[in-house]
C-alpha cells in the first residue's frame, strides 16, 4: 500500500487485518534523522496495527529532519525552540486525524512510538490530548512541560498507558531528566512502566524486546 498524500510525509506498513477499522502505531524519529529510522522496527512489531512512520517537518541538511530547532549557543548552552515544538505538536495531532480518515484507523486504539525528540513530542501530544491516544512507547526522551497545553493536568489521563525507557549512560539526554517521568505520570494517574538499560542514546536488543512485549499486551 503506497502512502496517501497527507500534511506530513510518512512510510506505511499495512495491518494484517483485512476488514474494518484497524489499530495504529505512529512513529516519530529523533533530531536529525528521518522516517526510515524507526521504520526498520516495523517488520518486528505486532501485525495487527498499521504502522506509520512520520517525517518531521523541519529540514536539516543534508538528509535529516527535526521536530524543532535545537540551538547551540556559547553563552546560553543548548536550548530548544519551544514554539516550534508546540507547532509540531499541533501538526502531529492534525496528521493523526488525517491518517485515521485515510487509512480506516480505529481512533480508540492509537499508539505513539517515539525516540529522543520524537519521544518529547509523543509525550506532548499524549499528555495534552489524552482522549486521542491509548499508548505511548517513549524511548530515550523526557517530558518537556513547556510544550504541553496549559490545562493538561486538568484532563483525564486514566485511559493512557506509557512505556518509558532510557540509557543509563545517555550522553545526549541526561538520565536524571528521564527519571523525573515516573513521578509525573503517577500524579496524573497514568498506568506506566519505566526501565533503564546499560546503554547510551539508543535502543538495545533487550530494550526492543521489552517494549515489544509491553506493546503486545496493551494494543
Amino acid at each position: 500500500m503506497s502512502p496517501t498524500s497527507l500534511s506530513l510525509e510518512y512510510l506505511l506498513r499495512p495491518s494484517s487485518i483485512s476488514s474494518g477499522k484497524v489499530p495504529a502505531i505512529f512513529m516519530f524519529h529523533g533530531y536529525g534523522s528521518n522516517e526510515e529510522d524507526l521504520f526498520s522496527f516495523a517488520s518486528e512489531l505486532p501485525e495487527e496495527p498499521v504502522v506509520i512512520s512520520v517525517q518531521a517537518p523541519y529540514r536539516l541538511e543534508p538528509f535529516g529532519h527535526a521536530w524543532y530547532a535545537i540551538n547551540f549557543d556559547a553563552e546560553y548552552g543548548k536550548w530548544s525552540d519551544d514554539e516550534q515544538a508546540k507547532a509540531s505538536r499541533d501538526k502531529i495531532v492534525n496528521f493523526i486525524d488525517e491518517a485515521c480518515e485515510a487509512h480506516n484507523i480505529d481512533r480508540d486504539n492509537i499508539t505513539l512510538l517515539g525516540f529522543s525528540q520524537g519521544t518529547i513530542l509523543s509525550y506532548s501530544v499524549a499528555l495534552s490530548f489524552p482522549e486521542k491516544i491509548k499508548n505511548v512507547v517513549a524511548l530515550s526522551g523526557y517530558v518537556n512541560e513547556n510544550i504541553l497545553l496549559d490545562n493538561y493536568d486538568e484532563k483525564d489521563h486514566s485511559q493512557l498507558n506509557i512505556y518509558a525507557s532510557h540509557g543509563q549512560v545517555d550522553q545526549v539526554i541526561p538520565l536524571e531528566w528521564a527519571q523525573k517521568t515516573p513521578d509525573l505520570l503517577t500524579k496524573l494517574g497514568i498506568n506506566h512502566k519505566y526501565e533503564e538499560f546499560p546503554i547510551g542514546h539508543g535502543v538495545s536488543q533487550q530494550n526492543f524486546y521489552s517494549f515489544r512485549n509491553w506493546l503486545s499486551e496493551h494494543l
